[in-house]
């Protein structure tokens, strides 16, 4: 996703925007064209003819909705946008990649004259070639793997995990020693994440019976039609010493202003660049809400720095400080403030990885899952509990529960 920054940066992201779209179609185009010239009989080019067909009206209906803001994208069906999803960001992709490299080999083919060794089958002969089989390959693969990925995808938009972790501070009081977070992150209100499993998420949530709900972003998708729906989602989590609510950048794509004023009024603590303290028998704990940083390229990490500075300007010297920021990236500063916990969403656990270790996460981001530490201060990364891409691979869905103990500090610098 293209961060803005305010006003100013709209014209480039429109024309990124524009640019993204009229490749895709562009590809469509040439894709269409390619795999059905592929289909070695007109059954399979008209199963092409129909594959393709449906990927470019859903996409110019989905993009046509939200720009025009008649709001007709939301009569797609949830298969239609999740294959959509998974042709033009994989399936698209990789097919383009295929392509691309074909391109020297069948060069080189065409430069290199036939050897007839074996003589030509008779006319009449019945029966499929080795070349036919290939070229039924080639076009019936991309619309049937794209297919069962979106049957497979959509199962997963249901399921999500807790994700239990106990956290050692230092110079956690003793007086919050067992103190109990239930982190929601990136609940993704809207395409991928609605109906019955956003009350799945409310339901799981209180059960946890934590002492703070602690939401750290993307509340919504993208649209604010779903805003007023997540907010009712946020009323009913009860925790006990209450709930707090920081932006993500999907919570400002429509909107950023709509949004922040709109939950500002909601009568929801929502902390955008504020502070909260909370009383734990009688001990005072301070959340810290960064708001999200709308810097894009290579000055976003100088800005979230000056940003995460500028907040804990507001650190109260004798409470126990959380900051809340939905990239994980703000660790850096807080660690170098010495902030004892950070919790962060953003990067769904790398949302496609082959391992822990290999994948978009650690391509993308320096933290992207679960949970780091630097010297005394460390970082809680939640994968997210919602969607807004349908295809998670070792990256799942969660909800995180977190303990906090008070540990001595100097065991925890030698750890």
């Amino acid at each position: 996703m293209v961060e803005q920054n305010g006003d100013a940066a709209l014209p480039s992201f429109v024309s990124f925007f524009i640019a993204i779209i009229a490749a895709m179609l562009s590809l469509d185009l040439v894709w269409w064209f390619v795999l059905a010239r592929l289909a070695p009989s007109p059954v399979i080019r008209v199963i092409v003819h129909l594959f393709m067909a449906a990927q470019v009206v859903v996409f110019i209906w989905l993009i046509g909705g939200r720009v025009s803001g008649s709001e007709l994208d939301r009569l797609l069906p949830k298969f239609a946008v999740t294959n959509l999803f998974i042709w033009h960001f994989i399936g698209l992709s990789l097919l383009s990649i295929v392509g691309i490299f074909s391109i020297p080999i069948l060069l080189i083919s065409k430069m290199v004259p036939p050897r007839n060794i074996h003589p030509s089958p008779p006319a009449e002969s019945a029966g499929w070639t080795r070349r036919d089989f290939l070229r039924f390959g080639g076009a019936l693969t991309p619309p049937l793997l794209t297919l069962s990925v979106s049957a497979i995808a959509l199962r997963q938009l249901n399921d999500f995990r807790i994700r239990r972790l106990r956290i050692d501070l230092a110079g956690l009081p003793a007086e919050l020693d067992g103190l109990t977070i239930a982190q929601v992150s990136d609940m993704h209100v809207g395409r991928f994440t609605s109906g019955r499993m956003l009350d799945r998420i409310v339901e799981t949530t209180n059960a946890l019976q934590a002492d703070l709900i602690l939401l750290t972003g993307d509340l919504i998708n993208d649209a604010l039609a779903d805003l007023d729906h997540g907010l009712d989602l946020v009323r009913a989590m009860q925790a006990r010493l209450g709930l707090f609510l920081i932006e993500g950048n999907h919570d400002l794509i429509e909107n950023p202003r709509e949004f922040e004023r709109r939950v500002k009024v909601s009568g929801i603590p929502f902390l955008l660049d504020e502070s909260a303290i909370v009383s734990v028998h009688g001990v005072p704990l301070q959340l810290l809400g960064l708001s999200w940083t709308r810097t894009s390229g290579e000055g976003r990490d100088k800005a979230i720095t000056a940003a995460v500075n500028a907040l804990l300007g507001q650190r109260h010297p004798d409470a126990f400080p959380i900051l809340l920021a939905h990239h994980p990236h703000a660790f850096d500063a807080a660690a170098a403030a010495r902030v004892p916990l950070t919790l962060s969403g953003h990067t769904h656990g790398g949302q496609l990885m082959l391992n822990e270790q290999l994948g978009f996460g650690p391509a993308i981001f320096r933290y992207w899952s679960g949970w780091y530490r630097k010297g005394v201060s460390q970082l809680v990364v939640s994968n997210g509990v919602g969607n807004w891409f349908p295809l998670r691979i070792n990256a799942p869905a969660e909800i995180i529960h977190l303990t906090l103990r008070s540990v001595v500090e100097a065991a925890v610098s030698a750890a």
